[in-house]
C-alpha cells in the first residue's frame, strides 16, 4: 500500500493552519471497491473541547469518488451516529471546478471521530436539509456595498459608487475601505430583509426591530479588522473595493474576494487584494490580505475603532500579543460589544492603543509581518443582546480558544 502526506489547509469557525492529511490508497481503484468510500479521522490535539469547526478535503483527495457520480452527489456520513451530515463543496477559485469538500466536526478534549465520504447516484436528494447557512452578496440595493454574514454575525464593506458620491459631494455616500459590523441576533439570515427595506426606509436597519440593528459607525475609521500600513505615526489606507467575486455561499462557507485601486503609502504604490470567507458558526470572518508594492512596505496593519467621537474613547482595550489576540469592550447605546483580532503571533511586530485627536483615527492597531506579501487574520465581534456573549472574560475567553485552535489544528486522515 502506499502512502502519501501532505498538508491541509483547514479555515473553519476555530482553526486555521496545517494539519497532517494522509491518503493511503492500493495501485490501482477497482469498479465497484475503493472508489466507493473514503474514511476520514478526525483528531483533536488539544485538551480542550471544540464547537463544530471546519474541516476541508482538498478535491484531489476526491478524484475516484467524483469521477463516479459528480460533487452534487457526494455524501458525508458521521460513523458515530450513521447519519448524514451537512456537507458543501466548493471552488475556491472560481474556475468551474471543485476544490474541497467541507464539513464540520465536534470533538472531545483529545477526541477522534471518523466519517465516511461516499457518492450515490441520488447523492443530492440524500443531502441534510438545515436552515442554518452563510450568505454573502453585492448589495445595490443601498449603493453599493458588498455584505455576508452567518447564524451569528453579520458584515458589510463599501463599493466604488459611494466612494463616487463622496467625492462629487453627493449626500448617501461613505469613503472608505473599513469593515462595518452588522449586529443580527438571529440565526437566521437577515441581509435580504434589511436591504430590502431600505429602499422604502433609509434608516431600516439602524432599527432594532428584533433581529438586531446596525449601530456600528465606520465613518473614516478602519471600523473592525480594516487594513493599512503603519509609517512614521501615520496609517496609509487604501479607498473603497472597486471589484468583487462572490466564489461560494452554502451551509457552511461564504467567499469572495475584492480588489482594490492602487494606492499611496508614504511614497510607495501598493497593490490591494483581500480574500475574505466566513464560516458557520464563527464569530470571526477570515481575511486573506495580499499587499504588494513598489518598494518594501514596513508592516501589514490591522486596525479596530476605538470610537472616540463625541465623548472621547469610552471602552476597554486588551491585548495578548504572546497569544495573537487583541480586543476592544465598548457601550454599544444600551448595551455592549466586543470586537476582535485574532492571528499567528509570530507574525505580529508590535500593536499600539492609539489615541488621536483626528476625527475617527483613534484605533488599536496591530503591526504583522506578511509572508510572500500575504498576511491571514480573523476579525469580528460579539454582542451582548446577542445572547452569546455576557462580559467581556467571555469574550476574551472566546478569542483566547480560537487563538489556541489557530495553533494546535485538527489533524485530518483520509484513506
Amino acid at each position: 500500500m502506499r502512502c502519501s502526506l501532505l498538508v491541509l489547509r483547514m479555515v473553519g469557525p476555530l482553526v486555521a493552519g496545517g494539519a497532517l492529511l494522509s491518503s493511503c490508497a492500493g495501485s490501482q481503484p477497482t469498479a465497484a471497491g475503493a472508489a466507493d468510500s473514503l474514511t476520514v479521522t478526525v483528531r483533536n490535539p488539544l485538551a480542550l473541547a471544540r464547537p463544530a469547526e471546519t474541516v476541508s478535503i482538498p478535491a484531489g483527495q476526491l478524484q475516484a469518488l467524483l469521477a463516479r457520480y459528480g460533487a452534487e452527489n457526494l455524501l458525508v456520513r458521521d460513523n458515530q451516529t450513521g447519519q448524514f451530515i451537512v456537507s458543501q463543496t466548493v471552488d475556491t477559485d472560481g474556475n468551474g471546478t471543485v476544490d474541497e469538500l467541507l464539513f464540520q466536526v465536534a470533538s472531545a478534549a483529545g477526541g477522534t471521530r471518523t466519517f465516511t465520504m461516499l457518492c450515490q447516484p441520488d447523492g443530492a436528494a440524500q443531502q441534510p436539509k438545515t436552515e442554518l447557512t452563510t450568505y454573502s452578496r453585492f448589495a445595490p440595493e443601498r449603493t453599493d456595498d458588498y455584505a455576508w454574514e452567518n447564524d451569528r454575525v453579520a458584515f458589510r464593506t463599501y463599493g466604488p459608487e459611494a466612494e463616487r458620491m463622496v467625492v462629487a459631494g453627493e449626500k448617501g455616500g461613505t469613503l472608505t475601505s473599513g469593515m462595518d459590523c452588522w449586529l443580527k441576533r438571529v440565526p437566521y439570515p437577515v441581509i435580504d430583509k434589511w436591504y430590502g427595506g431600505y429602499p422604502a426606509d433609509n434608516r431600516y436597519y439602524h432599527v432594532d426591530r428584533g433581529e438586531g440593528y446596525d449601530p456600528y459607525h465606520v465613518g473614516n475609521s478602519r471600523g473592525f479588522g480594516g487594513t493599512g500600513v503603519w509609517e512614521n505615526d501615520s496609517l496609509y489606507v487604501s479607498r473603497n473595493f472597486t471589484g468583487y467575486k462572490r466564489l461560494a455561499t452554502g451551509p457552511i462557507r461564504t467567499l469572495f474576494e475584492l480588489s482594490y485601486a492602487p494606492w499611496s503609502a508614504n511614497g510607495r504604490t501598493v497593490q490591494e487584494k483581500k480574500i475574505i470567507s466566513l464560516d458557520l458558526g464563527s464569530n470571526l470572518t477570515r481575511f486573506e490580505e495580499q499587499l504588494s508594492a513598489n518598494r518594501p512596505l514596513p508592516n501589514f496593519t490591522i486596525g479596530t475603532t476605538l470610537h472616540a467621537e463625541p465623548k472621547g474613547v469610552q471602552g476597554d482595550v486588551k491585548a495578548a500579543p504572546k497569544q495573537g489576540w487583541f480586543r476592544y469592550w465598548e457601550p454599544m447605546d444600551d448595551s455592549q460589544l466586543g470586537t476582535g483580532i485574532v492571528l499567528d503571533p509570530q507574525a505580529v511586530q508590535s500593536w499600539q492603543d492609539h489615541r488621536s485627536r483626528a476625527k475617527e483615527q483613534s484605533h488599536l492597531l496591530v503591526m504583522a509581518t506578511p509572508t510572500n506579501g500575504r498576511l491571514v487574520y480573523y476579525a469580528g465581534f460579539g454582542w451582548t443582546k446577542s445572547g452569546q456573549f455576557a462580559t467581556p472574560a467571555a469574550w476574551d475567553n472566546y478569542l483566547r480558544d480560537f487563538a489556541q485552535r489557530l495553533a494546535s489544528p485538527l489533524e485530518v486522515r483520509v484513506k
